[in-house]
């Protein structure tokens, strides 16, 4: 992976002594930077709150069971802790497709835009009529918004200005001021290199982020305070963030061709960090022929029964690892 900005490791080292506990809700510091951040980057209206995570990943496992939700619905190719935490929390749980109309009542219900493994954005239509289902069933929705700080392209303010089809956008703000019974997931994992620093971002409906709150205080679910003050510099910073972003931008573009050049067909892959892609053989097959070529890809098997002839290439290796693979491909 790329290395973390200097900026927020002297954050981290200035904040190294730590003798208190950290604040579970976050210091007045961070919690003020992910208000202003969800405002003005996410587009966030209305009243709202915020909280820190310890990265995502332990929000996707535990959400289920602190919601105390009995159902669960999570996307038919999907990252396989949303499977997990309902599993933790004895819930039923059914993968489903993009159309909410037909979704099947449930008390929970994970969305992810961009996704991982596809790279598929959620169109704006589709995250109304998610709010729409909400509505109608009261379901609690946990959108999965890690990856939405990557797209496939650039256009002018493309960080608010989310257009239809090309750029992602946060369910929140589609909402228009109207939160509730919506949460949205944010991880500064991949969005400022902070993967071995465990930050992440929980917004939504204050009624249910006073009830993670409470949880998470008596399950030690805190955030370190060195950490916390890394995330107040990351939040306050996009330059870093786009910067990132024009890296996976340029690691797509040459991947995409060496992909196709071997005979692969790229599906979505219009943003975040993966390429979704097929020779239309069984996944482990794909996965060997790379292997050969010293290409580590992931099986599509991994992420559902649907992604049994894919494989989901990762965009996170330096440049000049990227360099090297795409040079054995077109060889």
């Amino acid at each position: 992976m790329d290395p973390t900005p200097d900026f927020i490791q002297s954050a981290l080292i200035a904040a190294s002594n730590a003798p208190g506990y950290p604040l579970t809700i976050g210091s007045p510091e961070l919690r003020e930077a992910i208000r202003s951040w969800a405002i003005n980057v996410l587009g966030v209206q209305g009243d709202f709150d915020v909280l820190p995570s310890i990265g995502s990943k332990e929000v996707v496992a535990n959400l289920a069971s602190q919601m105390e939700s009995s159902s669960v619905l999570y996307p038919e190719i999907a990252y396989p802790t949303y499977l997990v935490g309902a599993l933790l929390a004895g819930a039923q749980h059914e993968a489903v497709g993009p159309d909410p109309t037909i979704w099947p009542s449930a008390e929970l219900v994970w969305v992810n835009s961009p996704s991982n493994p596809t790279g598929r954005i959620a169109p704006e239509s589709e995250l109304r009529a998610v709010i729409d289902y909400s509505r109608k069933t009261g379901a609690i929705v946990a959108s999965d918004e890690c990856y939405l700080h990557f797209p496939g392209s650039f256009t002018e303010n493309a960080e608010i200005e989310a257009s239809e089809s090309s750029q992602p956008q946060s369910i929140l703000r589609v909402a228009a001021g109207d939160n509730r019974n919506l949460l949205t997931l944010h991880s500064l994992s991949k969005r400022s290199n902070l993967a071995g620093y465990r930050g992440g971002v929980i917004i939504g409906d204050p009624a249910l982020i006073a009830k993670i709150r409470e949880v998470r205080k008596h399950a030690g679910l805190i955030v370190p305070a060195p950490v916390q003050a890394a995330m107040i510099a990351a939040l306050g910073d996009e330059k870093h963030v786009r910067i990132q972003a024009e890296r996976y931008i340029n690691r797509r573009a040459a991947m995409t061709a060496a992909l196709q050049n071997l005979g692969f067909v790229i599906d979505h892959s219009e943003a975040g960090l993966y390429i979704w892609c097929s020779r239309g053989e069984a996944d482990l097959d794909s996965v060997q022929f790379l292997a050969e070529l010293g290409i580590i890809v992931t099986p599509g098997r991994f992420y559902g029964d649907r992604g049994k002839k894919h494989v989901r290439v990762a965009l996170t290796a330096t440049d000049p690892q990227i360099a090297s693979a795409v040079n054995r491909m077109m060889s």
